[in-house]
């Protein structure tokens, strides 16, 4: 009787990677907000490691565009303004209009299976008020799009995009009830320009409905600022 060999076994994260992957977790599920101060002997005792790991994880953040270094202050989460929210929106409008055309003459009938359980699982928790996972359903389902319409190369830049900026502040996209609506109709408008092949029309969907939601966050962060 042969007995199976152990697998390889990953050898377990550095302390740096550790604080790297819960401070960037934190950041963008807005659990330290833009403007945040990270002062690094704080986040040391809080994680419960030295203060050279989380001066690696900061370094490491900053390259990542998450965190800004200022004399005399130290490490700040990013806060992006109206301008930079345009660019982020702008560029994902871009890239996701041109994976959903590509979509749209690409998708076989798994993938336009999936997109619409997605939908529908979104639509359910709607329904019922469960709107925690809301936004990270509408991900997977932008993403999923795009991976069906440019899996070579646009997938990925779509990924880089999201992951380069903060979680931008402000009322949630799926907390407000008109907003939450208007997203789920133009994600049904999104699939049936899928199932029905129409590239321009999926296109011009999906840019629509990032720059909406684009807008919707500059609107949220200035009424902040007037408040």
């Amino acid at each position: 009787m042969r007995v199976a060999q152990p697998g390889p076994v990953s050898p377990p994260p550095s302390k740096a990677d550790y604080v790297y992957d819960v401070l960037r977790r934190e950041i963008h599920e807005s659990r330290l907000p833009g403007g945040t101060s990270l002062r690094a002997a704080a986040v040391a005792a809080r994680l419960g490691v030295s203060v050279t790991p989380v001066r690696e994880a900061l370094r490491r953040l900053e390259t990542d565009r998450l965190v800004t270094y200022a004399a005399h202050r130290g490490a700040t989460v990013v806060d992006l303004g109206p301008d930079a929210l345009r660019e982020f929106y702008g560029v994902r409008a871009a890239v996701e209009g041109v994976g959903a055309r590509f979509a749209a003459t690409r998708i076989d009938a798994a993938g336009l299976e999936r997109l619409e359980s997605l939908h529908d699982r979104m639509v359910r928790d709607a329904a019922r008020g469960r709107t925690a996972r809301l936004a990270a359903l509408s991900d997977e389902l932008h993403l999923a799009v795009t991976d069906i319409g440019g899996p070579a190369f646009l997938g990925g830049q779509a990924r880089a995009i999201r992951t380069s900026f903060p979680v931008p502040q402000g009322a949630s996209l799926w907390l407000d009830p008109e907003l939450r609506e208007a997203n789920l109709a133009a994600h049904a408008d999104l699939i049936a320009a899928l199932r029905d092949r129409d590239p321009a029309r999926a296109e011009r969907v999906m840019v629509a409905h990032v720059t909406a939601s684009g807008q919707f966050r500059i609107d949220a962060q200035g009424h902040r600022t007037r408040h």
